[in-house]
């Protein structure tokens, strides 16, 4: 092995940085040459990398995004792309590729796996939705990022005698809405995984109002079928119902930003210096996630091909805080 590369791919997540910088450093204390592609899938079908030493990655560590850039490429999803971007790689003399990013990055990655390239996958989404991983790169930060809104909603909530819906984003998972309930003190929380009765919420909010608390906080994940919108359309002919007075708040892709936490700053480098690891003994093909307290490796058949779950336990321990 003399000369690899790394890409990230998707929807950006705070800690991207610091595995870029763990891939760079770790691959040149192995003696090889890394090349940075730029603008994900896209960067690889047109060729668009160059080298990265030592310096090109100092201070990007705290950075939120991703200094490589990212970028959706529907090219990458055909024959044609996926050989384009096969034959930018073999001009450039690559002979590994590490892979940043996310469910849709990561079948990309299994795709030039399946075309016999060796390629390494590194776990990185703040939706948690990808099978190989616990935890994945930022998901802490948005976590917390998610948190802090909601404790500053609460503040308002309490102000005004009002009930805030909360949507954070997940794309077709609840995890994050999930913990960020839970952690939030929230009376109520919608994901996609559990149907939202509308009735049901309205009856959950006008309890909470007889019971004397001063606001109630529904955290809401944006793939659930009742979204803030959605609840919102339909509460407005039933607000006297509701005790509270409602607003809702969309956190969007405030999430993704600012700075990395610890968690996300020490995991992304772990995941990084693994992938090399991993490929200087001869191995690829892999996911590097985060299972349990240790750092492996999960064939990329398995995580394209299988669905993670979410752990139902913490939906019921939810319901039962909320009282």
């Amino acid at each position: 092995m003399k000369r690899i590369a790394v890409l990230t791919s998707g929807g950006d997540a705070p800690g991207m940085n610091a595995a870029i910088r763990a891939v760079v450093r770790t691959g040149l204390n192995k003696g090889w040459e890394v090349f940075g592609i730029r603008q994900g899938y896209e960067g690889l079908i047109s060729g668009n990398m160059a080298p990265m030493k030592a310096r090109d990655v100092s201070g990007i560590i705290q950075m939120g995004g991703t200094v490589l850039g990212s970028a959706r490429c529907p090219d990458f999803r055909s024959d044609e792309g996926r050989l384009k971007a096969l034959r930018a790689l073999n001009q450039n003399d690559i002979e590994a590729l590490v892979v940043i990013g996310g469910d849709g990055s990561q079948r990309g990655a299994y795709a030039l796996s399946q075309m016999g390239f060796p390629v390494i996958g590194v776990a990185s989404t703040i939706d948690n939705d990808l099978y190989g991983s616990d935890i994945a790169i930022g998901v802490d930060t948005a976590l917390n990022i998610a948190l802090e809104a909601i404790d500053r909603l609460k503040v308002t909530a309490s102000s005004h005698q009002r009930s805030f819906l909360v949507e954070v984003m997940g794309r077709n998972s609840g995890y994050l809405a999930l913990m960020s309930g839970i952690a939030g003190g929230a009376e109520a929380i919608c994901i996609p995984e559990v149907e939202t009765d509308p009735e049901a919420l309205a009856v959950e909010l006008r309890d909470s109002y007889r019971r004397g608390k001063s606001h109630a906080m529904v955290v809401v994940a944006e793939g659930a079928k009742y979204n803030a919108d959605a609840l919102m359309h339909y509460f407005q002919k039933h607000r006297d119902r509701l005790g509270f007075d409602l607003r809702a708040t969309t956190l969007g892709h405030v999430q993704r930003g600012g700075a990395p936490g610890a968690f996300d700053r020490l995991l992304a480098t772990r995941l990084g210096a693994a992938a090399t690891e991993h490929l200087a003994r001869g191995e690829h093909g892999l996911l590097m996630g985060l299972i349990g307290s240790e750092i492996m490796g999960t064939p990329l058949e398995e995580v394209v091909t299988k669905k993670k779950e979410l752990d139902m336990r913490l939906w019921e321990l939810a319901e039962v805080l909320a009282k």
